[in-house]
């Protein structure tokens, strides 16, 4: 019964975060939870795996790289995304951050803070994270962060 509550509540926050439908596919029924010392979710766990995390401060999902590869199958191409150059494929996917330079693409509904899935120009999925600027300044800006990388495919 409170698996059910927990479902549903991931699944509506996911939906609002990320976009219709992403709930469902990000959040399959065989989830399971961990949860805080207070009752509230603070994991979700598929098979063993972490699939996110729920920041109790801002009360946002963060995703783990099985969850970025979740939302990478189900979203349509360049939705959520981050992609840069070829070249520097390699180091994202190793964890490294994605520096405004070599962002080459960028979904332009993408907000400062906004969780991002980063991918090469063929649409493989490298790393998950944190975007530091907006859609419109990563492509603008010549120097510094775009994205905080929190986990690569390699890691």
């Amino acid at each position: 019964m409170e698996d059910d509550v927990n479902l549903r509540t991931v699944r509506v926050i996911a939906d609002y975060q990320f976009g219709k439908g992403v709930g469902r596919a990000l959040f399959p029924d065989t989830c399971t939870f961990i949860l805080s010392t207070t009752g509230r979710v603070r994991q979700v766990v598929d098979n063993g795996q972490r699939i996110a995390t729920l920041k109790p401060d801002s009360g946002w999902f963060t995703l783990s790289i099985e969850g970025a590869r979740r939302l990478h199958s189900f979203l349509p191409y360049p939705r959520m995304r981050v992609v840069v150059m070829d070249e520097v494929s390699e180091f994202i996917a190793e964890g490294k951050s994605v520096f405004a330079k070599h962002v080459v693409e960028v979904d332009e509904d993408i907000r400062a803070n906004d969780e991002v899935i980063v991918v090469n120009t063929k649409d493989e999925l490298l790393a998950t994270g944190r975007a530091v600027l907006s859609a419109f300044e990563m492509l603008e800006i010549e120097r510094g962060m775009a994205v905080k990388v929190r986990q690569g495919v390699k890691k």
